[in-house]
């Protein structure tokens, strides 16, 4: 089976095809994580992406039963240069191969990806056609024109209902707002005793608010944060109704909730030229005095200049461009990051955070 990708400037790359044939347009990024793939493609955060994994060999330990951030792969499609047919791994179930074909994800192998993740750098990340279906030039060509890319995906990624996880014990009541939630970041929570009750996209603040939770937690979520008007508003009255002191209602925000807070008090968001994927960049963190090796992935990033004076401080860094990773609220219980604190796939050098949460709710100060 061949593979090609025709990318929006007219460049081809020549190679095989893997997982499922199919024809796929989305935006094609690179993530520079050494493992992990598994948890990479279920991240909801990837949604209508095209992956180009930049560590030469993947699926040598296969597929597993328990390593899915949710219950389906969310990229459009899959680029590596080795393909692993014969994995070797106590816990694998399946070839990444089955498994792409399992989802109707189509990939793409024995591609130059250090080519490809060049170009990106270079030129920034671009709009894609993957295929694995001997489809024509003349064909891919005018998919990819003829094919807008959306920018508010937080619509679909997530929930689709109101529903329920229990801790036990149970500490705290936090409720989430899912905009494509990962469930390792429910994980972390849960086990600090949190019991969470997960709201779908645009529920409204008063509904959110009438469950009186200890604490609000914004989730990570794909696509063009200046996009989702609705959930920007949404955050904004939940930010007015945090407040230390009695009932003290604090909220967090990670990767996309990180994007929502900024914007909700007045900041802005402008997109990066390639993005940040995967799981060894540098944070600094302003408030330990230390830094920190961190799982990220997202496309957008909060502009400082915009936040500073909007009543934010910047507490987090990215020590490869500077851009912002982290903020808090200089007069309320409300604090960011851009990364994913999680670290599945990554370090867990960052899970302090949700400490920090934790804190925050049993009425501490940032």
């Amino acid at each position: 089976m061949k593979g090609i990708l025709y990318l929006e400037d007219g460049t081809v790359f020549r190679g095989k095809g893997f997982g499922a044939p199919g024809t796929k347009v989305g935006e094609l990024v690179f993530n520079t994580s050494m493992t992990g793939y598994q948890r990479i493609m279920t991240d909801p955060s990837y949604s209508e992406q095209i992956i180009t994994m930049t560590y030469p060999l993947q699926g040598n330990y296969g597929v597993n039963d328990t390593d899915n951030e949710s219950d389906r792969i969310h990229a459009f499609g899959m680029v590596v240069k080795d393909l692993c047919q014969k994995p070797s791994n106590w816990a694998c179930t399946k070839t990444l191969d089955e498994w792409l074909k399992e989802q109707n994800v189509p990939g793409v192998y024995d591609v130059d990806t250090r080519d490809i993740t060049s170009k990106l750098r270079d030129e920034g990340n671009m709009k894609c056609v993957i295929s694995n279906e001997n489809k024509s030039l003349d064909e891919l060509k005018e998919l990819c024109a003829n094919t807008e890319l959306r920018g508010d995906q937080m619509k679909n990624a997530g929930t689709d209902h109101e529903y329920e996880i229990k801790a036990d014990p149970e500490k705290f009541r936090v409720a989430v707002l899912d905009l494509g939630v990962k469930k390792s970041i429910l994980d972390e929570l849960v086990k600090r005793g949190c019991s969470l009750r997960v709201f779908p996209y645009g529920t409204k603040a008063k509904n959110i608010l009438a469950m009186k939770p200890d604490g609000v937690f914004i989730t990570n979520g794909p696509g063009d944060p200046s996009e989702a008007k609705e959930e920007i508003l949404i955050t904004e009255k939940l930010i007015t109704n945090s407040n230390y002191g009695e009932n003290q209602m604090p909220i967090m925000g990670v990767c996309m909730g990180h994007q929502m807070i900024a914007l909700a008090c007045g900041g802005k968001t402008f997109k990066l030229k390639y993005g940040h994927r995967g799981g060894n960049h540098g944070v600094f963190d302003k408030l330990t005095g230390r830094s920190y090796i961190v799982s990220q992935n997202h496309g957008y990033a909060v502009d400082s200049g915009s936040v500073i004076l909007k009543g934010l401080d910047v507490t987090h860094l990215n020590l490869n461009d500077g851009t912002v990773e982290g903020m808090q609220h200089i007069r309320k219980p409300v604090f960011s990051v851009q990364f994913h604190p999680e670290a599945k796939p990554g370090p867990n050098d960052t899970g302090y955070l949700f400490d920090r949460f934790i804190d925050l709710m049993k009425g501490g100060r940032l």
